[in-house]
Protein backbone atom coordinates (compact mmCIF):
# COMPACT_ATOMS: atom_id res chain seq x y z
CA UNK A 1 0.00 0.00 0.00
CA UNK A 2 3.20 2.60 0.93
CA UNK A 3 4.04 1.68 -2.75
CA UNK A 4 1.01 3.08 -4.06
CA UNK A 5 0.85 6.38 -1.75
CA UNK A 6 2.82 8.81 -3.96
CA UNK A 7 1.10 7.56 -7.29
CA UNK A 8 -2.56 8.69 -5.15
CA UNK A 9 -1.02 11.58 -3.85
CA UNK A 10 0.17 13.34 -6.74
CA UNK A 11 -2.81 12.42 -8.77
CA UNK A 12 -5.07 14.29 -5.91
CA UNK A 13 -2.64 17.51 -6.02
CA UNK A 14 -2.84 17.37 -9.90
CA UNK A 15 -6.38 17.46 -9.99
CA UNK A 16 -6.89 19.92 -7.40
CA UNK A 17 -4.57 21.67 -9.49
CA UNK A 18 -6.32 20.89 -12.59
CA UNK A 19 -9.59 22.85 -10.79
CA UNK A 20 -7.72 26.33 -10.07
CA UNK A 21 -8.24 29.07 -12.17
CA UNK A 22 -4.95 30.34 -11.67
CA UNK A 23 -3.15 27.89 -13.42
CA UNK A 24 -3.56 26.89 -16.93
CA UNK A 25 -4.22 22.70 -17.54
CA UNK A 26 -1.64 22.53 -20.24
CA UNK A 27 1.49 23.23 -17.51
CA UNK A 28 -0.04 20.27 -15.28
CA UNK A 29 2.28 17.74 -16.75
CA UNK A 30 5.11 19.77 -17.05
CA UNK A 31 4.00 20.54 -12.94
CA UNK A 32 3.65 16.52 -12.69
CA UNK A 33 7.20 15.84 -13.68
CA UNK A 34 8.85 18.63 -11.12
CA UNK A 35 7.10 17.30 -8.54
CA UNK A 36 7.11 13.39 -9.02
CA UNK A 37 10.95 13.77 -9.24
CA UNK A 38 11.53 16.10 -6.69
CA UNK A 39 9.75 14.06 -4.20
CA UNK A 40 11.49 10.79 -5.54
CA UNK A 41 14.80 12.74 -5.07
CA UNK A 42 13.40 13.25 -1.21
CA UNK A 43 11.91 9.66 -1.22
CA UNK A 44 15.58 8.43 -1.72
CA UNK A 45 17.50 10.95 -0.01
CA UNK A 46 19.82 11.20 -3.35
CA UNK A 47 19.60 12.75 -6.63
CA UNK A 48 20.55 9.96 -9.13
CA UNK A 49 19.66 8.32 -12.57
CA UNK A 50 17.34 6.17 -11.23
CA UNK A 51 15.37 8.27 -8.56
CA UNK A 52 14.64 10.35 -11.82
CA UNK A 53 13.21 7.55 -13.60
CA UNK A 54 11.17 6.65 -10.20
CA UNK A 55 9.61 10.56 -10.48
CA UNK A 56 8.97 9.75 -14.05
CA UNK A 57 6.96 6.91 -13.57
CA UNK A 58 4.82 8.62 -10.64
CA UNK A 59 4.30 11.71 -12.76
CA UNK A 60 3.04 9.63 -15.60
CA UNK A 61 0.87 7.24 -13.49
CA UNK A 62 -0.57 10.41 -12.42
CA UNK A 63 -1.25 12.41 -14.73
CA UNK A 64 -2.72 8.87 -16.72
CA UNK A 65 -4.70 9.05 -13.60
CA UNK A 66 -6.23 12.56 -13.63
CA UNK A 67 -7.02 12.05 -17.00
CA UNK A 68 -8.62 8.70 -16.43
CA UNK A 69 -10.63 10.31 -14.10
CA UNK A 70 -11.44 13.08 -16.34
CA UNK A 71 -12.44 10.75 -18.90
CA UNK A 72 -14.83 8.67 -17.09
CA UNK A 73 -16.45 11.95 -15.38
CA UNK A 74 -17.09 13.06 -19.12
CA UNK A 75 -19.05 10.19 -19.85
CA UNK A 76 -21.04 9.86 -17.29
CA UNK A 77 -22.14 13.44 -18.29
CA UNK A 78 -22.85 12.45 -21.55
Amino acid sequence: MTDFAPYVGLAVVLYAIRHTDRFSNKYIPIVAVVLGVLYAFWEAGAATPETTLIGLKYALLGIGTVAGIKYSVEKNLK
